[in-house]
């Protein structure tokens, strides 16, 4: 089987992640997403909320798996049985910070190669933290984030 992992945080998940997440679970039998603890940063959606997020508008996706992780991105991939990680690029600085972490990872696992997909045109300028910030300026965000992950930011930021 071709599995492939696709980390990231996805706080919150947007349209541009699932767009990436929906391309490859055609490119492969199955993708674990791999939602980040990370307890460096300072979420604001709590890791069950974003796996919920997630796994709800991910739920057409039979190949499509949804699952915390805590530690290294190869370990996580390793405990898969994955080959593969996923990585979206939207622009040059994403590639130079990609480009960075893809060769740590292959120093840490040269079985393990990490795949970079381009963001689809309408998802290029497309971020979390963008998001964040248009939700907490009352901006419209309408086709950027999943129906229920944009009323988890209207009540986030209606406090």
């Amino acid at each position: 089987m071709r599995i492939a992992v696709y980390p990231g945080s996805f706080d919150p998940i947007t349209n541009g992640h699932l767009d990436i997440i929906e391309r490859a679970a055609q490119l492969y039998d199955e993708v674990v997403v791999g939602v980040a603890e990370n307890i460096r940063k300072s979420p604001l959606f709590s890791l069950k909320d974003r796996i919920r997020f997630a796994g709800n508008a991910l739920a057409h996706l039979k190949n499509v798996r949804i699952e915390s992780f805590n530690c290294l991105l190869v370990e996580f991939a390793r405990r898969h049985d994955a080959h593969s990680i996923i990585k979206g690029l939207r622009a040059v600085s994403d590639f130079e910070h990609e480009f960075q972490m893809a060769q740590l990872n292959r120093k840490l696992d040269p079985s393990i190669e990490t795949m970079f997909m381009m963001a689809s045109p309408e998802y290029v300028y497309l971020s979390s933290s963008a998001v964040k910030e248009i939700a907490e300026y009352g901006g419209c965000l309408e086709g950027l984030v999943p129906p229920e992950v944009e009323e988890g930011l209207q009540k986030s930021f209606s406090r």
